[in-house]
């Protein structure tokens, strides 16, 4: 690829480390929106997954929202080839609030008003652990182009102690769970 070709794709968002998109961040070190996730291999949704037990008291869960995550199809396919997921993947979780009794839906539910997204990144380099986490929506909301780095306690602490494979929770996702079935 050309200097100019890289110069433009930078520009797009869609700067690669070889043929793989790669995550991209300001010079603060915050992470920019990953941008063209939907084209990236699907590989599995959850709806009001948590991961404490409900408040005393608390009859039910209160009510969740679906996750949707998506990873770029290289890091996929290295992962399938290898069991190891290179430097560089990006799992995207989209949030999407619960919908019912809406249109022609009398019952169950669909996925409603889109939320946002939180990103897990592979960077070996950039990251003590290898993985951090970012959220690209505050708590009103609203969507922000760039996030920080969730503290460490914060999400790897549990990814790393609960992640079926590499700090990644493998185990509920069933496109991955079937790659390195075979």
């Amino acid at each position: 690829m050309s200097r100019v070709a890289t110069l433009v794709l930078a520009g797009a968002g869609l700067l690669t480390s070889g043929s793989m998109t790669a995550p991209r961040f300001t010079t603060d070190n915050q992470m920019i929106v990953p941008e063209g996730y939907r084209e990236w291999m699907f590989v599995g949704a959850n709806y009001g997954m948590g991961y404490s037990d409900p408040s005393p008291g608390q009859v039910t869960a209160k009510p969740g929202t679906f996750h949707n995550i998506y990873i770029q199809r290289e890091a996929y396919k290295a992962y399938a080839r290898t069991g190891k997921f290179p430097d560089k993947t990006m799992l995207v979780m989209e949030v999407v609030e619960p919908a019912t009794k809406e249109s022609i839906n009398k019952q169950g539910m669909f996925q409603g008003r889109y939320v946002g997204i939180e990103v897990a990144v592979k960077d070996e380099k950039r990251f003590d652990g290898k993985w951090a986490y970012f959220k690209f929506f505050d708590s009103e909301g609203k969507l922000v182009p760039q996030a920080k780095a969730f503290p460490k306690e914060a999400c790897w602490d549990c990814h790393n102690k609960n992640g079926a494979v590499d700090n990644v929770f493998v185990q509920f996702y069933p496109v991955l769970r079937a790659a390195r079935s075979h």
